[in-house]
């Protein structure tokens, strides 16, 4: 291959790397977002966010460290069991921190006047 070939593909690789580094920053800081709106965690939330956040920092990978694609799936993957117990708990963005009880809240569905 010519010089000029490689500096295309050492360029290429650099936005790659660089592209796969913003999205592992963006994940990363929407799991700590996330981890702070949910509070106290239980065991499986402290391994999610703990986990996920240890695995992207230490150098021992899957894929080596330029392309953080493992890092990004494993971050995701923490984001998405953590937003599951936001939704369990009822605290997402906009929604109100205390939960209506089923019954009272299908008793007043079924009864117009009750509203």
């Amino acid at each position: 291959m010519s010089r000029e070939a490689w500096i295309a593909v050492a360029v290429v690789v650099g936005v790659v790397a660089l592209l796969t580094l913003y999205g592992a920053v963006r994940l990363a800081r929407k799991v700590l977002a996330t981890r702070r709106q949910l509070g106290p965690l239980t065991t499986g939330g402290k391994v999610a966010f703990y986990g996920s956040l240890l695995y992207t920092i230490f150098p021992i990978d899957l894929l080596p460290d330029p392309v953080y694609l493992d890092d990004m799936a494993v971050l995701g993957a923490a984001l998405l069991y953590l937003t599951k117990l936001l939704h369990a708990r009822g605290r997402l963005p906009g929604m109100p921190h205390a939960r209506v009880a089923p019954d009272a809240r299908s008793a007043e569905l079924r009864d117009p006047r009750r509203r």
